[in-house]
């Protein structure tokens, strides 16, 4: 008569109880909303903040920006309002305030406030120019609000995904057109 073995019985926990854990606990530690604390892996609630006001003065400058190409161009402000309209309810969203009133009257100087570090101080001449410097302003932005979401709670870091993802479309639109110009 052959001998068989026992059967194994393993010592601990599964390796398909371990895995389903490890995903358990990932979503519920990166999908949590609301009520993160200094505690939680999302970073601090200063950390927060700090990622908040950033991205609300990033907002507000490229506002600003957005005014000051229309005014030096007022051809493309047709074109380019609702993409300013859309960064100024990103600014709000963030915390920002934004004055909604006209473009400034004068077309050189431009925001060189904190949040708006990639802008120049005057707006290029041409209108292709023009797209291009907001195109890229848009798109280092999106860049940095996609690195800043890693270390942001859950709601702040959908907010950031959701703006760096629409600054990137707006950095497509400005450049779709560029023949155009």
């Amino acid at each position: 008569m052959p001998y068989s073995l026992p059967p194994r019985m393993p010592s601990g926990p599964r390796r398909r109880t371990l895995l389903a854990s490890a995903a358990g606990t990932a979503l519920l530690t990166g999908c949590s909303g609301g009520t993160e604390g200094p505690g939680t892996t999302g970073g601090s609630p200063s950390a927060a903040a700090r990622a908040r006001a950033r991205a609300a003065r990033d907002s507000d400058g490229l506002v600003a920006r957005y005014d000051a190409v229309i005014a030096a161009h007022p051809g493309l402000a047709e074109r380019l309002r609702p993409l300013r309209d859309a960064a100024v309810r990103h600014a709000e969203a963030f915390g920002g305030v934004v004055t909604t009133s006209p473009a400034p009257a004068s077309p050189t100087p431009a925001a060189t406030g904190p949040g708006s570090r990639n802008v120049s101080s005057t707006v290029p001449d041409t209108e292709r120019a023009a797209l291009a410097e907001l195109a890229a302003t848009e798109q280092a932005l999106a860049d940095r609000r996609a690195e800043a979401l890693l270390g942001v709670p859950g709601e702040l870091a959908r907010l950031l995904a959701s703006v760096a993802a629409a600054g990137a479309a707006h950095a497509y639109l400005l450049t779709k057109g560029e023949g155009k110009a």
